[in-house]
Parts: C-alpha cells; structure tokens; sequence
C-alpha cells in the first residue's frame, strides 16, 4: 500500500502551472492527493495529473477570520486522510498547511519557499509577513526554499534553523521541460507569423513575460525602453503578460509608455509563450525579487539571452557576461546601458547565446527534478 502524499498550494493554478507533471509522477510512489482553494483549474489538475483533488478555500490576503475557518477545515481533512507527508507551496498555503500538520502530528511536514513577498515590504507589514514564515518553518520539519538566495536570505534573517533547509537538486520548485521549450520547427513557423504580423524583420526585439506589476521592475522597464526607442528606430518590445492592477499597480508614467510607444507589443496573457521567445532576440527580466524564476529557464532553453537583476534566483541562472547580462535592481539607467549594449554590438546575442540552452538540460531538466525531489521523499521517510 502506498504512503500518502498531500500537496497543498493557495489557488488551483499553482498546482496546475507550477507543479504541472509533478503531481502526476509522483503518484506512481505515493497517494497523491492534491489541496487548493476552489477553481476550474483543479478539476483540470485532477484530470491532467491523475490524481484525487480536494477544494479548501484559502485567502491569499492576511484574513484572520477567514484563515482562522481555513485552518479548521484543514485539520479536519488531515485527521481524514492521515498522510505520511504533507507539503506546501505559496505563502498562505505555507501556514495554514503546516500548522495543521504539526496540530495534527503529521510526521513529515515539507513546505517549498518560492519567493518571499517580505523581501519588499516595510514597516508593520514586513513584521507581520516575518511572523508568518517563522510560524511556518517552525512547524515544518523541512523547508526547501527553491534558489540558494533564499536559502540565505532565511538565514539572514534568522527565520529557521539551517538544519531544516536543503534546495533540492540545483534550485527551481520543478525545474522545466526543455523538449517543449525548444526551437523544434513548428514554433519557429509560429514565431515567422509574429514577425509578419507585427512587423518585426529587420528589428531587434526584446521579450519580457511575466505579471506586468511593479515589483516585476515594469516602470523601470518602460522608462529604459522608451528612452531606447527613441534613440533606435529598429527596436521593438514584447510585453507577455496580464496587467494586475489591483496588489502591486505600476506607476502612472509607465502604464501612459506601456499604452503609448508605438514599438511595445502588449500582447496580454498568452497560453503559450514559445513563440514569442522564439520571435525575440533577447529577454529581459527586471525584476525586484523571485525564488527561482521559471521563465528565465524557459527563455534559456529556447536559446535566448537575458538582462536580469542581481537578485536571487536570477543570478543563478543567468552568468553575466557568459549567458546574459545581470544589473543592479531598480535602476532604470543600468537597465538602459545593458540593453544599448545588445542594440550596438552586432556580436553579443550570438556570443551570449552559445551554449545557453546546455545548462539548463543538464542542470533543470524536469525530469531530473522530480527524480531529486522522489529521492529527498524517501530520504525524510527513511530517517524517521
């Protein structure tokens, strides 16, 4: 008879998206039972994955109340399903997960850190969202946070005992499929179809996919872009993403750029990134923080240079001067010069590129992840 395993993240989507075959390779070794407050996507996730799912409404804001009912409910599924592991993903998912684990003496309570929202608040909100991850690690018997900056950053901060942490494999919570991330010849026919369309042959064009808020650096971005654009007519920028307006707004002088430069493409969410990667000649990325960014492997992997900040995650897949440039965080002047740069060296995209995509196969391939992450399960359940 198999163990049980229950994987718990806030919304569906998570599981859907950023576990995406995770959960299906792990229930040939275990019960999987997949957790995520209610949505379309986890009867998806059921039916992809393979696996028995069970909705459980979390907030993602602080909600006491509300949290107070989730954890209830969480208890209650627990002492039903009596699991042998329970592992969480997402902040919210992270606390109300683990405290009902380490209630209901749960004995291996694994929870992944992928980015850290604290790493950008002030004042009392910072306090609150510390006490919320000590809370979490406290309860945890491992935490696996999914770069090695983090992993710093946790011991910086003093918020749980380096005994619990271990990155699995070379970071990433699922590392990425680089059969579908590849330049095979149907999307590269998609991408000449983009270049037709928008006109881009004879441009130089930069990529940028991701939430279009302002901790993924978009006011920076669109100030350096539109300075570039200005200066070179034969430039143009993919935005890929959907603009969230509601958390984290950007400012108003970049949203007035975003929906007045004539040469950035704001293309909205797309199902499917490949072509777009495949259009470009360099991806950008500047963002303020990350765990450990799976675009920035995607792009990678479709051979694409990248400019990404001096943050953790980035800076462990992108090598400065080797496969990409990396600059200083929040500085729209530095993102201007390392963009310039691939504008007036004919020869830097061809030289960044070479070798870009081996790394990340040999490195971040999904496979190799999940066989890391199957070894680590029967590791914690060994050492009992």
């Amino acid at each position: 008879m198999k163990d049980k395993l229950i994987r718990i993240a806030t919304v569906p989507i998570s599981l859907k998206i950023l576990l995406k075959d995770q959960l299906l390779f792990m229930n040939e070794y275990f019960e999987v039972v997949g957790v995520a407050s209610t949505g379309e996507e986890l009867q998806e996730v059921e039916s992809v994955e393979g696996i028995r799912t069970v909705a459980l409404d979390m907030s993602r804001e602080i909600t006491p109340v509300k949290d107070l009912v989730s954890l209830v409910q969480m208890v209650r599924l627990i002492l039903r399903e009596r699991p042998e592991i329970v592992h969480t993903h997402t902040p919210k998912a992270g606390i109300v997960g683990m405290l009902a684990a380490f209630i209901c003496r749960v004995p291996h309570r694994l929870h992944t850190v992928a980015g850290l929202p604290v790493m950008e608040a002030v004042g009392k909100k910072k306090k609150i969202l510390l006490l919320v991850e000590k809370i979490t690690y406290f309860c945890a018997t491992k935490v696996y946070p999914n770069s090695y900056g983090l992993q710093e950053y946790i011991l910086k901060e003093n918020l749980c005992p380096p005994t619990k942490l271990k990155v699995i494999g070379y970071g990433s919570s699922n590392g990425i499929d680089t059969e579908h991330f590849s330049r095979v010849e149907e999307i590269v026919q998609s991408s000449k179809g983009l270049e037709d369309e928008y006109g881009l042959k004879a441009k130089f064009v930069f990529c940028f996919v991701g939430r279009v808020v302002k901790d993924k650096g978009i006011d920076e971005l669109m100030s350096a872009f539109d300075k570039l654009s200005y200066e070179f007519d034969n430039v143009t920028l993919f935005i890929v993403g959907k603009m969230e307006s509601e958390l984290d707004p950007v400012s108003f002088k970049a949203e007035k750029i975003l929906e007045n430069n004539k040469s950035i493409m704001h293309v909205g969410f797309q199902s499917d990134i490949r072509p777009y990667l495949a259009a470009s000649d360099c991806f950008v990325l500047p963002t303020y923080r990350e765990g450990f960014p799976n675009v920035v492997l995607q792009a990678a992997s479709m051979e694409l240079p990248s400019i990404v900040t001096d943050i953790n995650g980035c800076n462990e897949i992108i090598h400065d001067g080797i496969n990409g440039l990396v600059v200083e965080p929040k500085k729209s002047d530095v993102l201007y010069d390392a963009m310039r740069k691939f504008m007036v060296d004919e020869n830097l995209k061809v030289l960044l590129s070479t070798n870009v995509r081996d790394e990340i196969v040999e490195k971040y391939d999904r496979k190799n992840f999940h066989q890391y992450l199957l070894d680590e399960y029967n590791e914690v359940i060994e050492n009992v």
